[in-house]
């Protein structure tokens, strides 16, 4: 990976082909890209020197990135095969890695600390990178999100030989990494399109604890029934929120709208530990990442400094707009378990109040997959409005639409909406604590929301 000088991204926009962009930018090598469409992410990669084309000929790859001896093609799984750029890099025989690859070759020359799971991943690796980047360990970090803390979804650390990744599962992508230490948050079904069967999911992730090098670390949620296949030499400790386990939380308590907890380690307890984002379940995602600074040095006061100081990522319960009479919050869930938990975390900080919420599902195949769970996730809102699914990388499915989704909510106020009529329907409706939820484009819409709601009166 060593001889080349240059670096062309397609897929370039996505959260973690970016984080590796902006690697390879700062350490000072050639760096360009395309991506489908322009986005926030896209322009700050503009703005920091990166050439981002949208236009998928070939006339539009720069001349300096057609050399195959000096280029190195950097993917996203998400590219078609019929792409012409990458035909093009095909034919001209490039070196052409997926980001995964990428990533594994950094873990094998660093010490990697790896965080899977169907949800929680991104929390967990964001915290984790925080608590170990604000200690006198430090760390690097490929994040899958955009830290509040630091505004980027990449750390960098002349001083750290750790390197926090996202292990993502799909297209079996985290099978590249070569972990030092791992977490497992959880191991729900998805990607059904790639695995085909819930076996074969599960399976993925026992292969991944596999990968663990020896003398590391495996920490695991207290409940995950994976065969799990450790080497020689490699320790295994559980955890949870309040079940037990080696690592846990204990004494939990709301004290004026801010989340306490002690924290809990084999053989050492951090008691009154205050959580920066108050919303129950990252008090599971902060003992896992606590687990893992710990394991890695960082001091009792670290750990209760970070935790409180951590501010959160973009789009994961984000605040977006709050007065007297409303909050508006964005959350990025798009899975079941992620819905569910979600509303049950806003139900906690909000007691009492009405919540409405905003799905956009994400792809046909997961919600031909999972539309009942969806329904039974989304019946806990008290009203319901249902936006038509974001395709992403797939085409449409027959007899697969929001519909399918909606007629199983256990609601009387839910109703299917387009994203053209979604502003006017919110200005007819009372609303208390709005909430925009998906992993599409809904956060295009959630400015033009928030403008509505701070220029219309509210309606009660």
């Amino acid at each position: 990976m060593n001889k080349f000088s240059k670096y062309y991204f397609l897929g370039i926009g996505g959260i973690g082909m970016s984080a590796l962009a902006r690697y390879y930018h700062v350490k000072g090598f050639q760096v360009a890209g395309y991506d489908r469409t322009e986005t926030k992410l896209t322009s700050d990669l503009i703005t920091e020197g990166i050439r981002v084309s949208f236009v998928e000929g070939i006339e539009e790859i720069p001349f300096v990135f057609t050399k195959p001896e000096s280029t190195l093609v950097i993917m996203t799984p998400a590219i078609p095969n019929d792409h012409p750029q990458l035909k093009y890099f095909q034919d001209h025989n490039f070196t052409i890695k997926k980001r995964a690859e990428v990533l594994g070759d950094i873990t094998r020359m660093s010490k990697g600390i790896c965080i899977a799971g169907t949800h929680g991943k991104t929390t967990t690796s964001t915290i984790t990178a925080h608590l170990l980047y604000q200690s006198q360990v430090s760390c690097n970090a490929f994040l899958g999100g955009i830290a509040n803390n630091y505004n980027t979804n990449l750390l960098l650390s002349a001083e750290s030989n750790l390197v926090v990744i996202e292990a993502d599962e799909y297209d079996r992508s985290f099978h590249q990494l070569s972990p030092y230490m791992a977490v497992i948050t959880s191991a729900d079904p998805d990607h059904l399109d790639i695995y085909k069967t819930e076996k074969a999911f599960r399976e993925s992730f026992e292969h991944f604890t596999s990968l663990i090098r020896p003398g590391g670390a495996l920490i695991i949620r207290k409940g995950i029934e994976l065969d799990v296949q450790l080497q020689k030499g490699v320790k295994m400790y559980t955890y949870s929120m309040n079940d037990g386990g080696d690592f846990h939380a204990e004494n939990i308590r709301t004290i004026k709208s801010e989340i306490h907890f002690d924290f809990v380690t084999p053989n050492d307890r951090i008691s009154d530990v205050r959580l920066g984002v108050p919303i129950q379940i990252n008090v599971e995602n902060s003992v896992a990442a606590m687990a893992l600074a710990w394991l890695n040095g960082v001091t009792p006061e670290e750990l209760r400094t970070g935790i409180s100081s951590f501010s959160g990522i973009y789009r994961r319960f984000n605040v977006i707009y709050k007065s007297d009479n409303i909050v508006f919050m964005d959350d990025y869930a798009h899975h079941p378990s992620e819905l569910k938990a979600s509303i049950s975390s806003i139900r906690n900080l909000y007691p009492g109040k009405k919540i409405t919420g905003i799905f956009q599902p994400h792809l046909y195949s997961r919600t031909r997959d999972f539309a009942p769970a969806f329904a039974e996730a989304l019946s806990a809102l008290d009203s319901l409005i249902l936006l038509d699914i974001y395709p992403a990388r797939e085409q449409p499915i027959k007899g697969v639409d929001s519909e399918l989704i909606l007629r199983d909510v256990k609601l009387k106020n839910k109703t299917l909406c387009s994203k053209e009529n979604l502003l006017p329907l919110l200005k007819e409706m009372p609303l208390e604590i709005l909430v925009t939820f998906g992993a599409g484009d809904i956060d295009k819409l959630v400015p033009l929301i928030k403008n509505q709601l701070k220029k219309t009166p509210i309606v009660n």
